[in-house]
């Protein structure tokens, strides 16, 4: 195995520390015969625990070494990488290059490890290329990325040479991207971590239409993101209204329609609008299309971090990127609370009118704005009836689910579209139990 992957070149930025490697370095001892048995068993299962570590965070299954190393070249970033995912397959020079690598991968898919495990007494690699995995519940690993891993696994034992093998990868990553932004939906800033952007693993399958009414707002909603997504000229998004409206759901529900068109969410609190400039330095020249998102937007009279926003949004020397749009939920339509301070006294009228100008404006900076009311008690009966219908376990009369609807909504936070859902929870969870 050795002798394989040192002859890399495009994918010879695969970390040195990555299973591939270490069991390389194992195996090239092994064949040497310059290692101590005991050690050397210690560390291939070392090595497979890492690797059922990755297959359970993406429910691999079956041969868990091919998922492996197609999970390798799914996530691997390289100026042949990127490229192929904005253009596809190459017929240029380094077609040759990355050929040569992709008959190595063929090898190592059809490495045989039975004489280590004869040698040292093991079974593990037998095991892992013969894996029956354990039912898991989706949120537990990345369907998205699993599913797309598996099926690249399956295209690459089946293709019957490097050429194949070539159109295989290259149309995969056409289709789908390279690395995490390929292969993910949602994203979050962490930033005691280098890479900054970690993927979102478990995200809602929320749609559209589990949002029942505001036809409307979702329209407007639709339009302007199928603009961005189809490179159309579209506008920066402000959902504003009551809580518990569906301002957050119909965003999510955005970001599930338009994904494999590849749309991509980045979700950044108030807090880390600092990281934004280095956010968008990472994301700037991809084939993708950012919704950064920012729920729950609101900015006190102290709070200054809104000036980290405007400067995204205005930008500055280097203008926003034209696959960038900020989509922000808020319980305010003008985002930073005007208080009696702002409105000053005649000494300071001037200053004090300049900086209520500066704060208000930040909601103009959203060419759309979308208003999200409570419903009215007609409305919020049609929620609460629409709802029940997606439960069979609920037999309740109309009549009396709408009465209990009602004592439901006056002691639990008023009327909304999620007091609806939480008292529709709330019966079915009962029925359930009857």
């Amino acid at each position: 195995m050795y002798r394989l992957t040192s002859k890399l070149i495009i994918y010879r930025k695969i970390p040195k520390d990555s299973i591939l490697f270490k069991l390389s370095d194992i195996c090239h001892r092994f064949y040497e015969g310059t290692y101590e048995k005991e050690e050397l068993i210690g560390e291939i299962l070392d090595e497979i625990n890492r690797l059922l570590d990755i297959s359970t965070t993406y429910g691999f299954n079956e041969n868990l070494w091919h998922n492996y190393l197609a999970f390798l070249l799914a996530m691997t970033e390289t100026p042949f990488t990127l490229v192929s995912e904005k253009v596809g397959a190459s017929e240029g020079s380094v077609k040759a290059f990355a050929e040569n690598d992709l008959e190595i991968f063929r090898s190592l898919f059809d490495y045989d490890f039975s004489p280590i495990e004869k040698e040292l007494g093991l079974n593990c690699f037998t095991i892992i290329e013969n894996y029956r995995a354990v039912g898991k519940k989706e949120r537990i690993f990345n369907k998205s990325v699993s599913e797309k891993v598996q099926a690249l696994s399956h295209a690459i034992e089946n293709a019957k040479d490097a050429d194949e093998m070539y159109r295989i990868v290259t149309d995969f990553y056409r289709a789908y991207g390279v690395g995490k932004f390929g292969l993910n939906k949602a994203f979050r800033i962490e930033e005691e971590n280098p890479e900054l952007l970690i993927p979102i693993t478990a995200t809602s399958d929320v749609v559209l239409d589990d949002l029942i009414g505001y036809e409307i707002q979702k329209q407007k909603l639709i339009a302007n993101t199928e603009a961005f997504v189809t490179g159309r000229a579209s506008n920066n998004v402000l959902l504003f209204g009551d809580a518990g409206t569906g301002k957050s759901t119909s965003v999510k529900a955005i970001l599930n329609q338009y994904y494999d068109q590849g749309l991509r969410m980045i979700e950044v609190y108030k807090h880390q609008f600092q990281y934004l400039s280095k956010v968008i330095s990472q994301i700037k020249n991809r084939n993708y299309r950012f919704v950064i998102f920012m729920d729950d937007l609101s900015f006190e009279e102290f709070e200054i971090e809104y000036k980290y926003l405007k400067a995204v949004i205005e930008g500055g020397i280097e203008t926003k990127p034209e696959n960038v749009v900020i989509y922000a939920t808020s319980n305010r339509r003008h985002l930073i609370r005007e208080t009696w301070h702002d409105k000053g006294d005649a000494e300071n009228e001037l200053h004090r009118t300049d900086t209520m100008a500066e704060k208000l404006s930040l909601s103009a900076r959203f060419g759309v704005q979308i208003g999200y009311l409570k419903p009215s008690p007609k409305e919020f009966r049609t929620i609460v009836t629409e709802l029940a219908k997606r439960y069979p376990e609920i037999h309740m009369s109309e009549e009396k689910l709408l009465a209990e609807a009602n004592k439901w909504e006056i002691s639990h936070g008023g009327i909304s579209g999620r007091t609806a859902q939480q008292f529709i929870n709330y019966v079915a969870g009962l029925a359930e139990t009857d």
